[in-house]
This record gives C-alpha cells, structure tokens and sequence, in this order.
C-alpha cells in the first residue's frame, strides 16, 4: 500500500465523521497504525497535522471558501486583464491543438511518455514538443490502457517512453511550493473542441487553493446557462491537476464530481490548502 493509499483511506474514514471530529488515535487505529507514525506520515505527505486537515475537510469552509470566491471576470477585470486573458499565465500556458495539427493525427509527431509516483498514486505524463498533453492516474491500469487512450487522439505520431523529460513536469508540480513569478511557464497542449478550451482557460484563472462554482464557469465564458456543458468539459479534462477542475465544485459547497474521483479531488484540495494559504 503506499503512502497515497493510506492517506485516501484516511480522508474517507474522517469525511465519513467529520461531524464526530474523529481524534488523532481514532484514526491511526483505523489504518492499524500507531498515532505517532500517522502523525508523522500525515504531516510528510500534507504538510499539516490531522487536526488541521480536518478542518480542511469541512463542508462549512467549502461554503465560506465559496461565498468569498469572486466571479471568475471579476477578478480579470479587477488585475486589468480582459477576458480573455489568463490570471496565471505565468505558471500554466495552454494552448490548443491547431485545426491542421488535428487533421495530422500526430504525423511527424514525437511525444514522450512517462510514469512516476505522485502525491496522489501513480500518473501517467505524455509530453509534445509544445507541451504536456496528458496527464492521468493510473488506478491500478496497466500502462498500455493510457498509451491506447494517447494513440487515439495522436495515431501517427512516434510515442517513445521519456521518464527524464516526464520528470522534469512531476518536478515542477511537485517539487515544492508553486513560484508564481516564475519566469518559464509549464506549457500545455491540448485538443478539444472550443467551448472545451474555453472552460479549461478559465480555470487557469482560479488560485491555488481557492474554489468557485460551474455556474461561475459558465458565466466567465459567456454561456450562464451551460453549467452542466462545464461539468462535461471538466470530465474531459486530458491534464489532471494543471487544468485545475478540481478547483470548481457545487454552489452549495459540496465537492461535487471528478473524473479521478471524489476522494482524490479532496485530497488535492486539501493538499493545496495545506500550502498556499
């Protein structure tokens, strides 16, 4: 079992009592561990004691991180920025496949792929020259499942296994706190379709460990009454965690869905908050 693993079952077993603000023993025991050695992990993998991430946890701060929350144009308007402009451009460049790069189908393509240990189990990371266009855990799937799903979208393309030029992606995802000034963005590319793009450029604009609602989504791309079309885009997100879907969940402060599901999106959540707040 690995350290993401025990601490997904532990952010059930508190999610499931958080009413109860289950004690530190409480939940070592329940992982068979003792309380110093899960303070310790705990605290290696999140950054913060049990106690606080319980916190994190609540449904109440989800609601008052929510009413806090500025509409998405709002805050562009409010940095000088038009709408179309992206807050954290300086982090996370997107840009999209082009309608003859679509049409290619990867020709003359070489993408590079990679699997690493995350803070979140196991990912898979695919790299164009442009950028990372894919991002994906594997829950269990072999390898070749992600690589079917990347030759769908890029079939003539040379897939070559890269775990150096992967790394350098978990090193800047992971490998401490995000520098926002830094000076060379993470670059992404990526195909969909452009109300698809649309949404993912707007979460580009949502800070690290704040939220904000689908229909704050619809609204910033013109469409107020596509919450639902949002949801769907979120779904079909191709780059977990840098196109930040797990930032946006249900106007009434409850997580809401996640394509790698409900317990990791907590866990990215909170795992985010631990760090930038």
């Amino acid at each position: 079992m690995t350290d993401y693993d025990r601490i997904a079952d532990a952010i059930d077993f508190i999610r499931s009592r958080v009413d109860s603000q289950p004690t530190l023993k409480e939940i070592a025991d329940h992982l068979h561990l003792s309380p110093f050695y899960f303070q310790r992990l705990f605290c290696r993998w999140a950054g913060v004691t049990p106690k606080r991430f319980l916190q994190v946890l609540t449904l109440e701060r989800a609601k008052q991180l929510l009413a806090e929350a500025k509409p998405l144009l709002e805050v562009s308007d409010s940095l000088g920025l038009s709408s179309g402009s992206r807050l954290y451009d300086h982090f996370v460049h997107l840009e999209a496949v082009t309608p003859g790069e679509y049409k290619a189908r990867g020709a003359g393509l070489t993408i590079g792929y990679g699997v690493h240990d995350t803070p979140f189990g196991e990912a898979f990371i695919a790299v164009t020259p442009k950028g990372v266009c894919n991002f994906s855990f594997l829950d269990g799937a072999a390898v070749e499942y992600r690589l079917a799903d990347l030759l769908k979208m890029w079939p003539c393309a040379e897939v070559l296994e890269s775990q150096q030029q992967t790394l350098a992606v978990i090193h800047a995802m992971f490998g401490g706190q995000i520098e926002l000034n830094r000076q060379v963005p993470i670059s992404l590319h990526v195909s969909g379709t452009n109300f698809q793009v649309s949404v993912w450029k707007a979460l580009l604009q949502i800070a690290p460990a704040t939220v904000t609602s689908y229909s704050h989504v619809a609204t910033a791309i013109g469409h107020p009454n596509s919450a639902r079309a949002v949801g769907q885009a979120l779904g079909a997100n191709p780059v977990a965690i840098l196109i930040p879907c797990h930032r946006v969940i249900q106007q009434s402060g409850k997580l809401g869905g996640y394509h790698w599901g409900e317990t990791r999106k907590q866990a990215i959540h909170a795992w985010e908050s631990a760090r930038y707040e």
